[in-house]
């Protein structure tokens, strides 16, 4: 398998097949594709597997897509932003926002997440379920505007706003703490609650969350 991100703003990912060769990918998420791709819709790991994707922001069904003969399919954003590559393989997973998932090799597993902290759960921006991209292979995600990597060490922790938290290393202590102070909380425009993330392992954070886009053109969206 071959691939190639292009794009700037609205990117997409090219990715060659070889013979035999399957990747799956979110409901809706393919543009176009050689006509020796075969295309299968399932509920892929079964209906309690499907019910928690659902939980995690993805469609009950996902899509397969095996080549006979070489061959070429296309998947692009939902909205703007990047994507990224990610290597799977045991004892490296990952955590993803809700949505994030694009497409990923036949190996890769992904289900939902479930948050422990009901703190994290009822005020972390993503409710109480995450995605989890498990197995082996390569799996591309889907970041809402520019991306940024960061690597934590053993105890250091930021505070990050709850929707810019793109995808974090299972390592990666995550939970929910209050702002501090009443002005802040009242007038600082950054809400009652910030993400804790503490070290060690690797976050990616996002600088424009599909929400925040949505707030800001909502102004401008004629209303009756």
């Amino acid at each position: 398998m071959k691939t190639k991100i292009e794009g700037s703003v609205m990117q997409i990912i090219r990715i060659t097949l070889e013979d035999g060769e399957k990747v799956f990918s979110e409901s809706g998420a393919m543009v176009w594709m050689s006509d020796n791709i075969n295309m299968k819709t399932g509920m892929r790991g079964g209906i309690m597997a499907g019910f928690g994707r659902m939980m995690s922001g993805e469609s009950i069904f996902l899509t397969e897509f095996k080549s006979n003969g070489k061959g070429e399919v296309v998947f692009a954003v939902s909205a703007p932003g990047k994507i990224l590559e990610v290597n799977i393989e045991e004892g490296r997973n990952m955590i993803c926002q809700k949505d994030a998932f694009l497409v990923a090799q036949d190996g890769v597993e992904l289900k939902a997440e479930f948050h422990k902290r009901l703190g994290a759960g009822m005020f972390g921006g993503e409710g109480f379920f995450l995605q989890k991209l498990s197995g082996n292979g390569k799996a591309f995600v889907e970041i809402d505007g520019e991306v940024f990597e960061k690597e934590l060490k053993e105890g250091e922790k930021i505070l990050v706003d709850t929707g810019c938290i793109a995808m974090f290393e299972p390592s990666v202590h995550y939970n929910i703490t209050l702002v501090k102070g009443v002005r802040n909380i009242l007038l600082g425009g950054e809400g009652l609650f910030l993400a804790e993330l503490k070290g060690p392992g690797k976050v990616w954070l996002q600088s424009m969350p599909i929400k925040s886009l949505a707030h800001r053109i909502l102004p401008f969206i004629p209303g009756k």
